[in-house]
């Protein structure tokens, strides 16, 4: 599903107009990424979870070259769904 899909569908269950479905929604994705930006894990009871993990350090290898890669310490976004959503998928 796109994002233009969604807000017709949410439109459609809502009554509302696709403009100020389409709002709402590039609203709450805003809303979603600075928090996420500032560190923070974001929580949608019912749905899931978005939070950050952090990968560790480590040595990769290209093996195209033949040579070894540092590769930093890094941060990575995670979405984890919920327990209810996770039963509807399986």
């Amino acid at each position: 599903m796109t994002k233009a899909e969604l807000v017709n569908s949410i439109a459609i269950a809502s009554g509302y107009d696709r403009t100020t479905i389409m709002k709402i929604v590039e609203a709450g994705m805003k809303s979603i990424k600075k928090t996420m930006a500032a560190g923070e894990g974001v929580y949608l009871r019912g749905f899931g979870s978005f939070i950050i993990k952090t990968r560790k350090a480590k040595v990769a290898r290209n093996i195209t070259k033949n040579i070894s890669i540092d590769v930093p310490e890094h941060k990575v976004v995670s979405f984890r769904a919920a327990k209810e959503f996770d039963n509807l998928v399986r």
